[in-house]
């Protein structure tokens, strides 16, 4: 790759990043004011106002994962992980290696089981979540003792992947995108000559598209918040309603585990379940709804990241307009789709037939043996990813699904990949641009 352009790197400022739709009625808004209220909110174990956490958890709110560059984003410059291993949320856990200071924000997975002599077994997958921290000596946490999963073992055997927090900006868009409108997208867009070949990761349940994650594994908004709410923070909810123990614990593997430790001496199992559940003597909106069906409120209004043409305080809408061009012309635009239309929709008129200017096709693509994670979930393999949506990267400072990366230089590199659908795309920008034209397309990248 050339090395004569350089990333503009994460701009700053405001933008105006985490604001609610334009056009929302007085309800509407307050529906999305209560649920960013919710989204922010700190849970605790039990005799609190928000009860529920763990017994394993990677944070204890959703906001605190996606703050960057305003509340709904991603992870954000300062690591809130590496502070809290030894505090009162979790005294007795030691942090992980890979839970650094100014590190991406990170939940963490084993692609394969241990064999008998502690080495990954790669004809038994894993692929689950392994949650970071234990509620284990909590002052609200009563008898409960749990220990981490085996981190270090992971990281010497190589059997570790990671995620970071997917930007929430503009979902409710996504969420009304119909079905066929993006199967005739992937449709026009697979004819071309350059090896791109997607296809879309469907529902278990009614065959539908899912598009919520770094796999497009979720189908809905309430979906994706009610899986969060339940692996991220370990709160039960009326989606998930049943405690989660750690991939072994539930049986998988050929571990024989029976779930999480319960019993008089260590009891995990605190709360009654499901523990986020429709309030039933509630008198409004805010008091009787869950709080998955408030942060989905919020999502659901969350405006879509603002684009700018200031690039390090100077105006560079001409670089702008010929990277854009650019970025088209090698191919990028033949996954990152500019613009998508979203359907009549009864949630109302700002998400009713409005463009969704997310840069992505919102399918799910092989990415070959660089971009890898030997994870599959749904429909998707172990190297295939949903086209990460581009609105927003003007200000995101940790790039691809684990954060390996930090300039877009190293992002459009990544795609280079034996295996990958995109080399030859990521080989037109190094080859067919020069320098300058490079330049320009970083520009346009960090523009949006």
């Amino acid at each position: 790759m050339a090395l004569a352009q350089t990333d503009p790197g994460v701009q700053g400022g405001n933008r105006g990043s985490g604001a609610a739709l334009s056009g929302l009625t007085a309800n509407q808004l307050t529906f999305f004011n209560n649920g960013l209220s919710q989204f922010n909110a700190p849970e605790v174990v039990q005799g609190g106002d928000d009860n529920g956490l763990g017994p394993r958890f990677n944070e204890v709110s959703c906001g605190i994962c996606h703050a960057q560059p305003a509340i709904g984003g991603t992870g954000s410059a300062t690591n809130p992980q590496f502070s809290v291993a030894g505090s009162a949320q979790a005294p007795k856990d030691a942090r992980p290696a890979f839970i650094t200071q100014n590190g991406p924000t990170r939940e963490a997975r084993f692609p394969f089981f241990f064999d008998a002599n502690g080495n990954p077994n790669p004809n038994n997958p894993n692929g689950g979540v392994e949650t970071i921290f234990t509620i284990t000596g909590r002052t609200d946490a009563g008898n409960c003792t749990l220990t981490q999963p085996s981190f270090a073992q992971a990281l010497a055997t190589n059997d570790i992947i990671f995620r970071i927090p997917t930007p929430t900006f503009g979902l409710g868009l996504v969420e009304n995108i119909d079905d066929s409108a993006l199967l005739t997208n992937t449709k026009n867009n697979n004819v071309n000559n350059v090896g791109i070949s997607g296809t879309h990761n469907h529902n278990g349940n009614d065959g539908t598209i899912a598009r919520f994650g770094w796999k497009a594994q979720n189908k809905s908004l309430l979906l994706f918040s009610g899986e969060a709410y339940n692996v991220e923070m370990g709160i039960t909810n009326e989606i998930f309603g049943q405690e989660r123990p750690l991939p072994g614990e539930d049986g998988n593997g050929g571990s024989g585990g029976v779930g999480l430790p319960h019993s008089s001496t260590n009891n995990c199992l605190i709360n009654p379940t499901p523990e986020n559940i429709i309030n039933v003597d509630g008198t409004d909106a805010s008091s009787s709804l869950s709080d998955i069906e408030l942060f989905t409120g919020f999502m659901r209004f969350l405006a879509p990241p603002p684009t700018s043409s200031i690039i390090n305080g100077v105006n560079q809408a001409t670089s702008i307009a010929r990277g854009r061009s650019s970025f088209i012309a090698v191919g990028c635009a033949i996954c990152h789709t500019p613009t998508l239309t979203t359907m009549p929709s009864s949630f109302g008129a700002p998400l009713s037939v409005k463009p969704v200017n997310a840069f992505s096709d919102f399918a799910i693509h092989h990415m070959g043996t660089v971009l890898a994670d030997n994870v599959s979930q749904g429909g998707a393999g172990g190297d295939q990813f949903r086209t990460a949506p581009l609105w927003g990267l003007g200000q995101r400072i940790f790039l691809l699904h684990d954060g390996r990366c930090t300039t877009t230089l190293c992002a459009i590199e990544a795609h280079e990949s034996s295996g990958g659908e995109a080399s030859t795309v990521e080989n037109n920008f190094d080859v067919n641009l020069n320098a300058s034209q490079q330049q320009d397309v970083l520009n346009f990248l960090r523009s949006l």
